[in-house]
């Protein structure tokens, strides 16, 4: 029975993974369509989110399925428990992808500024860098591996600042930017959101290997936790 809840438990990890990785693709297309002005591929991001959904849910099933059957001890139960908790991170982490892909959609006016473009494209980077790193923290057991997304997410949360201030400067400055640049500010918004959710995912690695729930991250959006 150990061996069979054992390879159910894997296959479970294994659906998280690759859910992960679609989440990942997930941002860098939705970044890409919002720097490229891409309305096509911002669509395709934005119907591609019912797979991400229907993988939660699939998630959701397999585990409940397992804790069913299995009847798993104590320290078994919290590592299904895991899976559900980070899988509902992920799915918001594809909800803030599609409003990057909305964002490119709506968005109006032909005064872009390309230096905060650049640094929308660095963030998104830093973004998807955190991602496959707490995903690999989550394969591994990784409990030093998570605690660095600490770090990585100040960094997001400056980029995030520097973005903000800047592009709040240059409205200021030219009225004819005012409203694609309220555009950056939104999707800047949500690459940051992104980044308090890998650090959820994080803390949950963290108490897999310790049993303790310790805030990693600043909550900046509690409502989202």
């Amino acid at each position: 029975m150990r061996g069979i809840f054992e390879d159910e438990l894997k296959k479970l990890h294994g659906k998280f993974t690759e859910m992960g990785i679609n989440v990942s693709e997930a941002i860098y297309r939705a970044s890409k369509s919002f720097i490229d002005h891409d309305k096509l591929l911002a669509q395709q991001v934005i119907d591609h989110d019912e797979q991400i959904n229907e993988e939660e849910i699939k998630l959701e099933d397999q585990a409940l399925m397992l804790i069913a059957l299995q009847q798993p001890v104590a320290t078994d139960f919290r590592r299904i428990i895991i899976v559900l908790k980070a899988s509902s991170d992920l799915e918001r982490i594809g909800d803030h992808a599609v409003g990057i892909a909305r964002e490119s959609i709506q968005l109006k006016g032909e005064h872009r500024i390309e230096e905060i473009e650049n640094e929308i494209g660095e963030m998104t980077n830093n973004v998807r860098s955190m991602l496959e790193e707490v995903l690999d923290a989550y394969v591994k057991e990784d409990e030093m591996g998570a605690k660095k997304i600490a770090s990585a997410n100040q960094k997001i949360d400056e980029d995030y600042a520097e973005v903000r201030e800047k592009t709040i400067k240059v409205m200021k400055q030219d009225s004819k930017v005012i409203t694609g640049s309220a555009s950056y500010l939104m999707v800047a918004s949500y690459l940051e959101r992104i980044g308090d959710h890998i650090g959820n995912i994080a803390e949950w690695v963290v108490y897999n290997e310790t049993g303790h729930l310790a805030e990693l991250t600043p909550d900046h959006h509690p409502e989202e936790k």
